[in-house]
């Protein structure tokens, strides 16, 4: 996100300019604030951290992100099952998750948590974190579907066993 000056006919005085980066794991704030430094060699500029707060320090954090869980054949078992009866000859694809969530709690327990999306977004359509996001009213649904049948799945006794 940019930001400068006071007027749109006006040189500004000054600039800043918000870079909002997803961090592998395995990686610091501060190993990504040192890259942005590097990256836009310029003394006159100085790169700063700012916190989910809204703090900005100097430095970021040294704290690596966890290390990825490996999957789960039981999991991916069960996910691809879900994803064919739903959408058939769609891949299962694992990728990085790019929200927030409560696993940074979970793994530091040691359960290896995932994050599973199945809403399907229109990727022509995709208004999410903008002033207008929105979530077409099938999707939703056929979420709720998914995760119901998901969670179904990964909770029954797998057939043949002694119930």
């Amino acid at each position: 996100m940019l930001a400068g000056g006071h007027a749109v006919n006006a040189l500004p005085q000054r600039a800043t300019a918000n870079v909002n980066c997803r961090i592998f794991p395995g990686h610091s704030g501060e190993e990504i604030r040192q890259q942005l430094v590097k990256l836009f060699n310029d003394p006159a500029l100085s790169v700063r951290y700012q916190s989910d707060a809204g703090v900005v320090s100097d430095t970021a954090s040294d704290r690596k992100a966890m290390a990825v869980p490996p999957l789960r054949d039981d999991v991916m078992k069960s996910l691809n099952k879900v994803s064919q009866a739903m959408w058939p000859g769609a891949a299962v694809v694992p990728r990085l998750e790019v929200g927030s969530s409560d696993s940074i709690y979970t793994m530091a327990a040691g359960i290896p948590s995932y994050g599973i999306c199945g809403l399907a977004i229109d990727r022509h359509d995709d208004r999410m974190h903008g002033r207008d996001e929105r979530l077409q009213a099938e999707s939703f649904y056929n979420g709720v579907v998914f995760y119901y049948l998901l969670l179904k799945d990964l909770t029954s006794p797998p057939q043949g066993a002694a119930q």
